[in-house]
């Protein structure tokens, strides 16, 4: 079988990785350990596969379910527990869903991609202020609760 590298394909490639620095560059920023590279990394991967599985004419829906089963792995491995306290879950679900936005990019679905990254990116940077202030609260309220005690 003979493969022709088209340019629709090397296009999905690098808007898959684009649109998953968006969400990395957001991870970075915060100085999350997973940062702009890795998520570019994962993007870009997983528009890898679904477009090799595009061109060898496999099920689709087979290489996707691959690509979720790898970055479960993976993004097990960034979630770490120090007593009480768990940390990483983020960074496992931004990975997560960089790989779908890559295999939405790698299969041609532009417009989709676009919009979970831009979901993607509001969620992470529009809600901080949001949590960080939850958390702000919860702080105060902890600290009160042991002067009292």
């Amino acid at each position: 079988m003979e493969f022709q590298l088209d340019f629709d394909s090397i296009v999905n490639m690098v808007v898959a990785a684009a649109l998953s620095a968006v969400i990395g560059l957001e991870r970075e920023l915060r100085h999350q350990d997973a940062g702009l590279r890795t998520h570019m990394l994962v993007g870009l991967g997983a528009a890898l596969f679904a477009s090799v599985g595009i061109a060898l004419g496999t099920d689709p829906t087979r290489i996707a379910a691959q690509v979720v089963s790898g970055i479960g792995f993976l993004g097990a491995g960034a979630i770490f527990r120090s007593g009480e306290t768990i940390r990483g879950l983020t960074t496992a679900a931004g990975l997560w869903v960089v790989a779908s936005i890559g295999v939405a990019a790698g299969s041609g679905l532009i417009q989709l991609a676009v919009i979970a990254a831009l979901v993607g990116l509001a969620i992470l940077h529009g809600l901080a202020p949001v949590v960080d202030r939850i958390s702000d609260k919860q702080a105060r309220a902890a600290g009160e609760s042991q002067e009292l005690s």
